[in-house]
């Protein structure tokens, strides 16, 4: 027959179960957790460089997505290997509602506009028309269907698009 152990004894013997217990379950734990982190890693990015852009008049084109608009790049799209893309847009005036005001979309992750210079004057989807004047600034949800109304001669707008290349989907009107 085994000897009776004392009130102290079993204590420690219990103590010493338990954390055995607990760094397994740790142990464990970590190994789920480095699997996890393993698994839901991040695409590798490109490396991005800096880019610089000083105004030139000469740097404003007309090959951009609409007619009515010259655009100049910041060199954003090139420097972040297209991830993000930046440019100055110019909406040449006077404004032709019939040119401008045609509903579309851009299937993009993130879109930011910053009214440089004048006004303009928008409709975007479950917000309705909006006037936004110099030093005003919005984003555009993914794919969220809008149109510019109307805009000022000297009309200038900053935008940032997330990925640089996109596809923009114009809808019946």
């Amino acid at each position: 027959m085994a000897k009776p152990k004392s009130r102290s004894a079993v204590k420690v013997a219990a103590k010493k179960k338990s954390s055995a217990r607990v760094t397994t379950k740790s142990t464990a734990r970590k190994a789920l957790k480095s699997k996890a982190r393993a698994t839901a890693a991040k695409p590798r990015r490109l490396r991005q460089r800096i880019a610089i852009s000083h105004y030139r008049e000469a740097d404003f084109k007309t090959n951009g997505l609409r007619a009515y608009a010259q655009y100049r790049d910041l060199g954003v799209a090139a420097a972040s290997g297209g991830l993000a893309q930046a440019h100055v847009i110019r909406l040449l005036g006077p404004c032709n509602p019939k040119e401008v005001s045609k509903l579309h979309y851009h299937d993009v992750e993130f879109q930011m506009v910053y009214v440089l210079s004048g006004w303009v004057k928008t409709y975007m989807e479950g917000q309705g028309e909006t006037l936004m004047q110099q030093g005003s600034s919005w984003t555009q949800p993914p794919r969220i269907k809008h149109l510019i109304l109307d805009y000022a001669d000297n009309c200038e707008l900053l935008e940032v698009i997330l990925p640089a290349e996109f596809k923009t989907v114009e809808l019946a009107g």
